[in-house]
């Protein structure tokens, strides 16, 4: 065992030191500095973390009012950074660009539902817009509106922000406060009828504590099943190009996502966009080889029909990641497993942890602590519905 610490017992052992475990100590540790929290992370690089592989956004485009909720706390977090972490860890600003996202519809109930939950967001501070196909030529002249019904715009409080500097900061703030961190790998663990006792680590040591967050991102499904249960998130890869169109470069344009079944948004002059691709499963959680073809076979023309500007395009780069991908209804899975009386749950978010991290690791941080939610009620989000088969479903998923 390497890291900060090398004691053999904590109050509370977080597993996966990415953005949602660096939260959750974050904010235990902010809210309680007398409790012993240890953070283990099997790869400090995190070269190949969802949180450092994603396109690092943020909305309030949400169907869910908890989950818009959730990031109008983020948006707040993300501007005022250096705030809320409540010190000077040297992060700095977080570089957000509010270029806001634009979900497209080409029918007529498409519109009628981004109206209303336009409408809801509003409601809850959000500024979305729903515009129609003329007012869409006009405030986007590049894109072409032959088929659309509306778009719902954010023009700001959406958009996209560095997510190393988030990760870094929390884990910084989170170990200024006493927070300690140990680079290893949990291979099993030790358990006591409904209780766990100690987690094993690949470098032969074990740590004992009092309660367990499971923070694991997408093995969140694999940590589980060593305890001897089960939990619907498995590793979901996507791969993201980085592409240069010359006549289509748009640096103040939003993250769009367009009901043909892709999503892109500027990255300087250039553009990152991704899809899912027509056989979407679990894949092996060491497989980040990108999709080469998905460009070629399923994005660009696509893309070309909805930006004319796309008719002379080069990929640049590409890199495939990890959705920590909820199967059972794409929402994050968050709160105490009544399966385990010490285990906490922070998990499945389906390709909007980073954004929700800030609320959910405070959210989950206070049921720990005071045995319930007293900012935003998270309970919607507890692994009781997905025991019970009763889906909490997002539909605004990207």
């Amino acid at each position: 065992m390497t890291g900060d610490d090398k004691a053999a017992g904590t109050d509370i052992l977080v597993i996966g030191g990415a953005v949602m475990g660096a939260s959750t100590a974050f904010w235990l540790t902010r809210m309680d500095p007398t409790l012993s929290v240890t953070v283990v992370e099997m790869d400090p690089s995190f070269a190949r973390s969802s949180s450092a592989l994603s396109a690092a956004s943020v909305r309030q485009q949400f169907s869910n009012p908890v989950n818009v909720e959730i990031s109008r706390f983020g948006i707040d977090f993300l501007r005022d950074f250096q705030s809320h972490l409540g010190r000077d860890v040297g992060a700095g600003s977080l570089g957000l660009r509010e270029n806001g996202y634009l979900f497209l519809s080409e029918t007529a109930e498409g519109a009628a539902l981004l109206e209303e939950l336009a409408a809801m967001q509003r409601g809850l501070g959000a500024e979305t817009q729903v515009l129609s196909p003329a007012e869409l030529s006009t405030r986007f002249p590049w894109l072409s509106t032959e088929a659309l019904s509306a778009g719902s715009f954010g023009p700001s409080q959406e958009g996209w922000f560095d997510n190393m500097g988030l990760v870094n900061g929390l884990r910084a703030a989170a170990r200024a406060q006493g927070a300690r961190f140990v680079t290893d790998r949990v291979t099993g663990f030790e358990r006591d009828g409904d209780r766990l006792v100690a987690a094993r680590l690949a470098s032969g040591g074990r740590i004992a504590a009092e309660r367990f967050v499971s923070a694991a991102g997408p093995r969140a499904g694999e940590l589980l099943r060593m305890m001897g249960e089960d939990l619907p998130v498995e590793p979901r890869k996507r791969t993201v190009f980085m592409v240069d169109a010359p006549n289509a470069r748009h640096p103040d344009a939003p993250l769009m996502i367009d009901p043909a079944g892709y999503w892109m948004r500027p990255e300087g002059e250039a553009w990152i966009t991704a899809t899912v691709p027509d056989i979407d499963g679990p894949c092996d959680p060491d497989d980040f080889e990108p999709n080469a073809g998905e460009f070629e076979e399923l994005i660009w023309e696509r893309i070309w029909n909805r930006v004319p500007g796309f008719d002379a395009a080069k990929v640049l780069r590409l890199w495939a990641g990890h959705y920590e991908f909820n199967a059972f209804d794409q929402n994050a899975i968050i709160g105490r497993d009544p399966r385990l009386a010490n285990l906490y749950l922070i998990n499945g978010f389906s390709g909007h942890g980073l954004q929700q991290a800030p609320a959910a690791g405070r959210g989950l941080a206070e049921l720990i602590l005071t045995g319930a939610y007293r900012s935003i009620d998270l309970t919607p989000f507890g692994i009781e519905r997905v025991l019970a088969g009763e889906p909490f479903l997002e539909r605004a998923i990207v």
